[in-house]
């Protein structure tokens, strides 16, 4: 039987106050010249429960991994992202890339407690080096499975892996 697809001009608009646009980014984060420059996301669990928020360092390609393990609202994502930020030095933290997703809804927060700027932004599907990570991640942690089960510790590990030596 056929189902009728969704229709976009049916979508409710993403609505994020303030949102900066991805053509503002300053210059030195688009041509990955200088670090600092960060592009995250978010890989879900099972059931949409449980998801890790991925942070990437464009000029570097270093990952930090954060938990949601309870769930991927915009305050939790926001807590997650500051406690992660906050163990880089002040240098490492000139702005971070985003998409629209309703978890990026509280990005203003994150700004004056990181001193970074933020973009929630959206980057060309598939063109970042945050989707090359989040590929190499669900060979951890693959679809369907339940994120919350793993620590902070055992994510640092897999960053570290992942990282392959890259130090900060």
């Amino acid at each position: 039987m056929r189902r009728l697809h969704r229709q976009s001009y049916k979508r409710q608009p993403r609505a994020i106050k303030d949102m900066v646009m991805i053509s503002e980014r300053p210059a030195e984060a688009a041509d990955r010249a200088v670090p600092g420059h960060w592009e995250g996301d978010l890989i879900i669990g099972k059931e949409g429960k449980s998801a890790i928020a991925t942070l990437v360092e464009r000029h570097t390609h270093y990952a930090l991994l954060a938990p949601l393990p309870d769930d991927h609202s915009a305050a939790s994502t926001r807590d997650a992202l500051i406690e992660a930020v906050n163990t880089l030095p002040p240098h490492l933290k000139r702005s971070l890339t985003w998409d629209q997703g309703s978890e990026r809804a509280a990005h203003k927060a994150l700004s004056p407690q990181t001193s970074r700027s933020t973009s929630a932004t959206r980057p060309a599907p598939g063109s970042g080096s945050n989707e090359d990570i989040n590929g190499l991640l669900r060979q951890y942690f693959p679809k369907g499975t339940d994120l919350s089960q793993h620590s902070p510790e055992h994510l640092a590990a897999v960053a570290a892996e992942l990282n392959g030596g890259i130090s900060l």
